[in-house]
């Protein structure tokens, strides 16, 4: 058995910039792990067919989730899909992560649907850290700091 997370959220940013911070290294390690971890991106690859390659570390006990997978789709400003797979033989199986974009009156509306998710990881975790995971995307994406 797997599970199946789907989040909505509206933020107040353009969908190019949004769809930046899933596709730009420093972005995604910075907005990305949940309270009380750190990433590290190893590889990120954004094309059809390119790989990425990260892991999460409790910042706690120090021990850390290697992970990686590969894009399927790309279309920049509108739609993500990649793979995810863990390293950890305990967690098996392949993830499939949909990040749909789309511009509303006041910003983006993304939706992110999650599947496939290894049956030892309890669904209401995988949602407590996504909303963990947005609010630190919402936090980079909607200031809108001018250059100096």
């Amino acid at each position: 058995m797997t599970g199946t997370v789907t989040l909505h959220r509206v933020l107040r940013a353009s969908p190019d910039k949004v769809f930046r911070a899933f596709t730009d290294p420093d972005a995604l390690a910075r907005w990305l792990p949940p309270e009380g971890f750190t990433a590290r991106v190893e590889e990120l690859d954004v094309r059809v067919g390119g790989r990425f390659r990260m892991s999460f570390c409790n910042f706690t006990t120090g021990n850390a989730h290697h992970f990686g997978g590969q894009y399927i789709e790309v279309e920049p400003g509108r739609r993500l899909v990649y793979t995810d797979v863990f390293d950890d033989p305990g967690l098996p199986g392949e993830m499939v992560t949909t990040v749909v974009l789309a511009e509303v009156v006041c910003g983006t509306s993304i939706h992110i649907e999650q599947k496939g998710i290894p049956e030892m990881i309890p669904e209401p975790m995988c949602y407590l850290g996504w909303q963990e995971s947005l609010q630190f995307l919402a936090k980079l994406v909607e200031p809108n700091i001018p250059d100096e």
